[in-house]
């Protein structure tokens, strides 16, 4: 492994002679745009529409898309994003996959009390205010609901936790599948996500997801092992009913439940790592090939 001692553009020095090239960031496909031939076919890989840092960035991002290289993406609401602005770039889509070893999880019943879960983050992207709000409706009506959150980020006087929340702050990746397990919902409500992971994770332990429709969302959620909410751009709408499902996932019958946390579990078996594998290393045969 080649690493850099600064921060600066990558240049045909720093890389050997090879079949294929992979971009990863908006800003390294420009990078690998004026590398030559020996470096390999030139590929990008697009994570997110990355166009976060502002209007001037934006046009930076597009002209990045627009280079001429093999494409491909991890969602397809992601390449649909893109496209919708960019029109047809021809991008593949190689979803992600998780580690189906780790995340597992014995087959459960739900629990007493019931219990959901989410991500916790200061982002506002990562809809913290969301939760708050659709857990506070949603115990109205089940006020005994456990509510179990993980992070990177300690909560704080601006961006707390609803009451009596049980937080666990950075665990080990060895434990995050038995949280996600304690679940019988797991929430997703991220303002911006291309994927999602967290969705995929969840249902990988047998835990129904309610989600917003960005990312993977609308490909593994209306599968039945979990609930995709409206694309309503209405904030207290959204909450409520995110709010509404949460006490529908709680207050189903227990075989009803048990149905959906199958499902979910089915869902998640369907694609592994070795089968992203496969197709991104074909993707790449084909890029090396043309």
């Amino acid at each position: 492994m080649h690493q850099l001692k600064r921060n600066r553009p990558i240049g045909a020095s720093d890389l050997p002679d090879a079949d294929v090239v992979v971009a990863t960031w908006w800003e390294t496909a420009v990078w690998m745009h004026d590398l030559p031939a020996s470096k390999g076919a030139h590929v990008h890989l697009v994570q997110g529409y990355e166009i976060w840092g502002g209007p001037g960035q934006r046009d930076r991002v597009h002209a990045a898309l627009r280079l001429p290289n093999r494409k491909v993406t991890i969602s397809r609401a992601l390449k649909q994003e893109i496209e919708q602005v960019l029109g047809d770039l021809d991008m593949a889509v190689v979803t992600n996959a998780v580690d189906l070893e780790l995340f597992d999880a014995p087959c459960r019943s739900r629990q007493s009390p019931p219990t959901v879960g989410f991500i916790f983050a200061h982002s506002p992207i990562k809809g913290i205010d969301r939760y708050l709000r659709a857990i506070t409706l949603a115990r109205q009506q089940v006020p005994d609901l456990r509510v179990l959150a993980f992070g990177q980020q300690r909560p704080s006087k601006e961006f707390p936790l609803p009451p009596d929340t049980d937080f666990n702050f950075r665990p080990a990746q060895s434990l995050i599948p038995g949280l996600y397990a304690q679940c019988d919902a797991w929430l997703f409500a991220s303002r911006i996500d291309s994927f999602g992971l967290p969705i995929l994770e969840a249902m990988a332990c047998r835990t129904p997801v309610i989600g917003v429709p960005i990312g993977a969302a609308p490909d593994l959620l209306p599968q039945g092992g979990g609930v995709l909410l409206s694309a309503t751009t209405d904030e207290e709408a959204l909450c409520q009913e995110m709010a509404a499902a949460i006490v529908r996932l709680c207050q189903m019958p227990a075989e009803q439940w048990q149905a959906m946390s199958d499902a979910a579990y089915a869902q998640s078996r369907r694609y592994s790592w070795q089968d992203a594998t496969v197709l991104f290393e074909s993707l790449l045969q084909q890029a090396i090939e043309a």
